[in-house]
């Protein structure tokens, strides 16, 4: 895959960024090891995780997403082929952006990815209670110390991205070189109206998540009874189910019966047609669906194409 300059930064990565939230939690270590070997013949040159990934699955205290990352790159010897992507601040043990907190859990991180660098390290939600200049002066702490690369944000909103820039330029402190925002067919409108001016204005990278809406634009949720057919689909998928929804499910059905390639496909291809989209992140649980990710990026869609999927998702 040709590599994509993220923002102004000097990371390249592919145009589909792997989601790491599905190690640990849907798919064990052995099958991780497996799509990660794929993930990487197949070009896909990033990887996204978090330190509370995956807190939320019974049994799990947060970091195991991070520690399968880490003993496949100490494995494959890859370490230097991989951008790797790693958030702070989610952990319900550890949350906040505060100085001590991000030194801390920075440390976490790189002992559980056993590297001596994260290439990318996200602010994974807005932290209202700390000043954004002593968040950013922990990140300077650690560019200079030479264990992070490259920072940005997720789930901030526009305003607070042009605070943050503005500090940023007046304090010669780091400033983000990207942003994470949920943008999906379905979720369009906080990003379109809010944070795409703000991205396009800084120069922003723009990497999103749930590009499949939770696995909704894949077509495997079609009713209620469909839910149980994963952990995901009974937790995140019910918001989906509604005329709207099974809309747009009908528009990447008709565009993919088109093209002979799965709904998924289409869905992630859509995105990489949209102005100032570096990468979406999507996850797969089996190598079929790792190669439906992979063909989004070869997939040339049309004026009508776009189209089409766009009337469905307006509103």
């Amino acid at each position: 895959m040709s590599l994509r300059p993220l923002g102004t930064s000097s990371l390249q990565v592919s145009p589909i960024v792997f989601g790491g939230n599905v190690f640990g939690w849907t798919v064990d270590e052995s099958a991780s090891f497996a799509l990660l070997d794929a993930l990487a013949d197949a070009g896909i040159n990033s990887v996204d995780s978090a330190d509370v990934y995956s807190a939320w699955v019974p049994g799990n205290s947060g970091g195991e997403s991070e520690e399968i990352i880490g003993r496949w790159l100490q494995r494959s010897g890859k370490r230097d082929s991989i951008v790797i992507a790693t958030k702070v601040g989610g952990m319900p043990t550890r949350p906040g952006l505060s100085r001590a907190n991000i030194l801390r859990a920075a440390e976490d991180s790189l002992r559980r990815l056993r590297t001596d660098h994260i290439d990318l390290y996200y602010s994974h939600r807005d932290d209202a209670d700390t000043p954004q200049e002593e968040t950013l002066g922990a990140y300077q702490t650690l560019i200079e110390q030479g264990k992070v690369r490259v920072i940005a944000a997720s789930n901030f909103s526009g305003a607070r991205l042009r605070e943050a820039a503005e500090i940023s330029a007046r304090t010669g402190l780091p400033a983000y070189a990207a942003i994470q925002p949920e943008y999906n067919l379905y979720d369009r409108s906080d990003y379109e109206t809010d944070l795409e001016p703000v991205a396009t204005d800084l120069k922003l990278g723009v990497v999103t998540y749930r590009p499949l809406a939770s696995g909704f634009l894949t077509g495997k949720y079609r009713s209620e009874a469909d839910l149980g057919k994963s952990p995901r689909g009974e937790r995140t998928v019910p918001k989906y189910l509604n005329p709207r929804g099974l809309g747009i499910l009908a528009a990447l059905d008709a565009v993919a019966d088109k093209h002979t390639v799965a709904p998924a496909t289409v869905a992630v291809a859509w995105q990489l047609t949209r102005p100032g989209i570096t990468a979406p992140i999507a996850s797969a649980t089996s190598i079929e669906q790792l190669r439906e990710l992979g063909a989004a990026a070869q997939l040339s869609l049309d004026a009508e194409d776009v189209r089409a999927l766009e009337q469905a998702s307006a509103g």
